[in-house]
């Protein structure tokens, strides 16, 4: 891969023209998985029962969670940009070759889950690859901001998505749906295509020419050894697993209970996403939180009292401005421990560690519905968001006792 140096040290993230670039494929990545993801359920439930549907839902998590790892090594290996521009034109063929399928015949839950193995297993090498490209494309004084410029992208892929994605079903179907969600994977390759990479002196410090095998468990061994990458992953994992659940599973029978409905649920949900938002924003235009370790901990108890705070919560509105703090607080702690994993670790180790990271949140977290379901409906909401809390905090607290990570500083922007 011909790497060259781009960009002067100074320049603001938000000027940088491969940055625009990055982030413009990002976005148009992420639309095009919203509105996969809605086509998929749309299709799944059509051709088949509430539990078949669900079961194509949860397919794409199997390899996604198993290849993760693997993910991290071959992004490492092959260089992370190969991998996403791979990644993209993969999930861009097989949408639309699902499309034309579903045009002229009617397949079955088959070719649905098919796709959505697909998409697991392009899932686990995409996500450590988007993950190790920031330092290639930015200075490291500029990673906070590309941190927050990348949450912007995922928030606006996730909320235009899903109405974007019921347009397209509704005018056509979901093969309409899927042959969206092609396009805009397919917008997204000539953004890859022109990046071109800033040269890394230290790049390469960690690869031995073993096996892919070997380079796993260099990489463990590394994020096992360093002060404060592997406190952070603890933490990752503790506060995903008292955060994930509630939202995903526990919102739902909170508003059922409290008697605010479906539209209900959709305005606790946009409190939290313009939450989020404005931490990808504050990040983004700050550039650089002072303290950076501290504050993502203290943001972290924070929003645990949040969580806690909203199963408490008669009113809708007052709901609401709870759920948009709890969006402010984790978007800004999340934003925070994934700028300072891309200004702490070693460029050669970022997709392994990347790919450790994602399967802390993306991999396992998820683990915990069925687990939340199951105590929610023997106790009910509150004592559970209560539970849920107390991990967030002890996320929280962790970071702050860790000498280390309470430390933590991001380069001067």
């Amino acid at each position: 891969m011909t790497t060259a140096t781009l960009i002067a040290p100074s320049r603001p993230a938000h000027r940088n023209p491969q940055v625009l670039r990055w982030l413009g494929a990002y976005t148009a990545s992420t639309l095009g998985d919203s509105v996969y993801y809605l086509a998929l359920s749309w299709a799944a439930v059509s051709s088949g029962t509430p539990a078949q549907a669900g079961l194509v839902m949860t397919v794409s998590a199997v390899p996604r969670a198993l290849l993760m790892l693997v993910g991290g090594v071959v992004a490492d290996r092959l260089g992370p940009r190969r991998v996403v521009i791979a990644s993209d034109a993969v999930r861009c063929l097989s949408t639309l070759l699902l499309a034309a399928i579903l045009f002229v015949a009617a397949p079955g839950l088959w070719a649905l889950a098919a796709i959505a193995l697909v998409f697991g297993t392009v899932d686990a090498l995409f996500l450590p690859a988007v993950g190790a490209l920031p330092p290639r494309i930015a200075d490291r004084d500029q990673l906070a901001r590309v941190q927050g410029m990348r949450g912007i992208g995922y928030r606006a892929g996730a909320v235009l998505g899903a109405p974007l994605g019921g347009l397209a079903v509704a005018l056509g179907g979901s093969e309409t749906a899927f042959a969206v969600a092609g396009v805009l994977f397919a917008l997204s390759l000539p953004l890859l295509c022109t990046l071109k990479l800033r040269s890394l002196p230290e790049e390469g410090n960690g690869e031995g020419g073993g096996t892919a095998l070997r380079d796993l468990a260099d990489g463990l061994r590394y994020l096992r050894g360093h002060r404060v990458l592997g406190p952070m992953m603890i933490v990752v994992l503790l506060s995903d697993l008292g955060f994930v659940g509630p939202l995903n599973v526990g919102l739902a029978l909170l508003a059922e209970q409290r008697g605010w409905g479906a539209s209900g649920i959709g305005w606790v949900l946009f409190g939290f996403g313009t939450g989020a938002g404005a931490a990808s924003l504050l990040l983004t235009v700050c550039g650089r939180v002072p303290r950076a370790g501290a504050v993502s901990g203290f943001t972290m108890v924070l929003g645990a009292v949040a969580i806690g705070a909203l199963a408490s919560v008669p009113l809708l509105p007052v709901a609401v401005g709870v759920a948009l703090a709890i969006g402010l607080l984790a978007g800004l702690s999340g934003a925070l421990c994934n700028a300072l994993v891309q200004t702490e670790c070693d460029p050669a180790y970022l997709g392994r560690v990347s790919a450790v990271s994602g399967l802390c949140s993306l991999g396992l977290a998820p683990l915990s519905f069925p687990l939340t379901g199951a105590a929610i409906g023997l106790w009910g909401p509150g004592p559970v968001f209560a539970v849920s809390a107390g991990v967030c905090a002890l996320s929280g607290g962790y970071a702050l006792l860790v000498p280390a990570l309470r430390r933590a500083e991001l380069p001067e922007g």
